[in-house]
């Protein structure tokens, strides 16, 4: 006879399921709940959730798992923490979310050493990756996990060896290993970064013997598909708008592109947790970045992306997302205490949202603002970075600088998106003067960018409405 499934599908509303809410005790002490961690594994749903700061700052979180009929419940090896980071390793068929190893009968481990580290990514190791994975904490610790043995050994402390600012400044939040490199960004962002007044967000790379600083902007995203495309995804931001930056093995190039931000509620470290760049549908990445989903090809031809097309906009913080039983599962940051700030809060809790990854379409059109330059120093006929045009309506061009006689600003499109740019049209501001340009209804390219006939400080910046 054949087998009967009985499953119970949850009730949702509008997608969100509130049978699978995630909620933090009450306290003390009381903070958040955000989730963390979604990784399908083994026929079942592990939702791993973090507090603001160890475990001193918030319980009632830790580990829960979804079952094959929808049933949650919290797991007994759960831990109060702050944790951020899966990962499969494919050798020994164990995945690592949290300070947990899970074996393929649902047997977890838990690495002691581990638990008080605000664990934000885990990758495959450059030298022995069949036993060792890098683990990375917030505030820079990086460490070697044997998955075997659950021997931990410190290998750096990358405040010094970055030099980051060490605790209650750096906050790390991810990592990745890829093209014979592991990388790893730091989100450091506040009103003195905005201001110019210091630069402290870490873009790195290291080679198995030396570390190299990439870019010192906040970074806080980094993902790839390994040798599948040979190329590695990295999101971040500046004052002028979000940021995206590509490697490509073939060339060994890191490349800049910049990308509208939705929202200026991203703009500072604590508010960027956690926006991802993930693979959820057959061999194509989704990534969340300052409030706007896209779709991109992992493949970069002749160096070069083209197919990052918007998808919406959202307010909601997405910790993770991913797919499981063929929903696609988005887990969220909702209402939290603020420690202490926010009073009107009377529990931390945080959804989660499954449907179809087709139904992101049906959230906030795309729109948003930013460009190449904010009160930027600019060198004559030297060409700003790419910037994304296209998936949008109405486009408007706004220039400014503070040089001494008029300046042009040449603009570019690239409508073939393989790096090739053709003049569009010229704007000239007077002196410490302005311009603005207004393109035709349903204009478009993949990119646009600028160039300046002479030095000076200038901004260009484009809203999409």
């Amino acid at each position: 006879m054949p087998t009967v499934m009985s499953t119970t599908h949850p009730q949702s509303i509008s997608g969100v399921v509130p049978s699978f809410a995630q909620v933090a005790d009450f306290g003390p002490p009381r903070s958040e709940i955000g989730v963390g961690c979604l990784m399908p594994w083994q026929g079942r749903l592990y939702v791993l959730n973090y507090c603001s700061h160890r475990r001193q700052s918030g319980t009632g979180v830790g580990l829960r798992v979804i079952d094959g009929d929808f049933q949650m419940t919290r797991h007994p090896a759960a831990v109060d923490g702050t944790y951020a980071n899966r990962f499969v390793h494919t050798a020994s068929s164990q995945l690592i979310i949290g300070p947990h190893v899970i074996d393929t009968q649902h047997r977890v481990r838990t690495v002691k050493e581990l638990v008080d580290v605000r664990l934000c990514g885990t990758s495959e190791h450059l030298t022995d990756p069949e036993n060792l994975v890098y683990m990375l904490g917030m505030e820079g610790e990086l460490f070697e996990l044997d998955v075997r043995t659950l021997k931990v050994r410190l290998l750096f402390d990358l405040t010094k060896e970055l030099s980051t600012p060490g605790e209650g400044a750096c906050h790390f939040k991810d990592c990745y290993t890829g093209c014979g490199r592991l990388v790893v960004v730091n989100n450091d962002y506040y009103e003195p970064d905005f201001l110019g007044l210091r630069s402290e967000g870490t873009l790195a790379e290291y080679d198995g013997s030396t570390w190299k600083v990439l870019d010192r902007r906040p970074f806080v995203a980094v993902n790839g598909l390994s040798s599948f495309a040979n190329t590695i995804f990295t999101t971040g931001w500046d004052r002028a708008s979000a940021i995206l930056k590509v490697f490509t093995k073939a060339d060994g190039e890191w490349r800049t592109y910049r990308l509208p931000k939705a929202s200026h509620c991203w703009d500072h470290k604590w508010q960027t947790e956690w926006p991802r760049i993930r693979s959820i549908e057959h061999e194509r990445l989704m990534m969340d970045c300052h409030g706007m989903w896209y779709e991109m090809s992992p493949w970069a031809y002749g160096n070069r992306i083209w197919g990052v097309r918007p998808i919406s906009t959202h307010l909601w913080v997405h910790g993770d997302f991913c797919t499981w039983k063929g929903l696609m599962v988005i887990g969220s940051d909702n209402a939290s205490h603020e420690m202490g700030a926010n009073v009107q809060c009377a529990e931390p809790q945080s959804g989660i949202w499954m449907g179809r990854t087709d139904d992101l379409w049906k959230l906030g059109k795309p729109k948003g603002w930013g460009g190449p330059w904010w009160d930027t120093p600019v060198e004559a006929g030297e060409p700003s970075d790419p910037y994304l045009m296209t998936g949008f309506d109405q486009k408007c061009l706004h220039f400014s600088h503070q040089g001494s006689g008029n300046v042009e600003c040449r603009i570019e499109v690239d409508f073939q998106g393989d790096g090739h740019f053709h003049p569009y049209t010229t704007l000239t501001a007077p002196s410490g003067g302005y311009a603005q340009h207004t393109f035709p209804s349903g204009f478009s390219a993949h990119w646009v960018r600028v160039v300046p006939s002479a030095a000076c400080r200038a901004t260009a910046q484009l809203h999409y409405t």
